[in-house]
């Protein structure tokens, strides 16, 4: 019977032990993330990494201006439209004042329409914008 104790103690040791041994182990186990820098890392592998966040910081700068250029442009290129279309529309409007006979019922209901315009053409370019 003493050799079965001996073996029980023994079976009983080992499996405290164990036992003892994965309590001290941190629960639960942490995995590291690669794409974190480790206190131990490798300084060539460190300034790699930071050179390419360099690099594409400077892609997305660039990115960045090209976008505001193209926007000023597209605002400049909608200036000039709309400036084309104020040019027409008084081109228009004064050529149909030189066709517009004053003492017609148009030319007369015009006359009266006009006077609360700074000028006649700004009359005449409202007139015909709404008709």
């Amino acid at each position: 019977m003493d050799d079965i104790d001996k073996l029980l103690a023994e079976i009983q040791s080992e499996y405290t032990g164990t036992k003892t041994q994965k309590q001290h182990l941190p629960y639960p186990q942490k995995t590291q993330n690669p794409t974190k820098s480790t206190p131990h890392s490798d300084p060539i592998i460190d300034s790699l990494l930071s050179e390419i966040k360099a690099d594409f910081a400077a892609q997305d700068a660039d990115a960045e201006l090209k976008k505001q250029q193209e926007a000023e442009q597209e605002k400049i290129r909608l200036a000039q439209i709309e400036a084309q279309k104020k040019e027409d529309m008084k081109n228009q409007a004064q050529a149909w004042l030189s066709k517009l006979d004053p003492l017609s019922s148009e030319g007369l209901w015009f006359e009266s329409f006009s006077k609360s315009y700074p000028s006649k053409l700004d009359a005449a370019i409202e007139y015909l914008q709404n008709n």
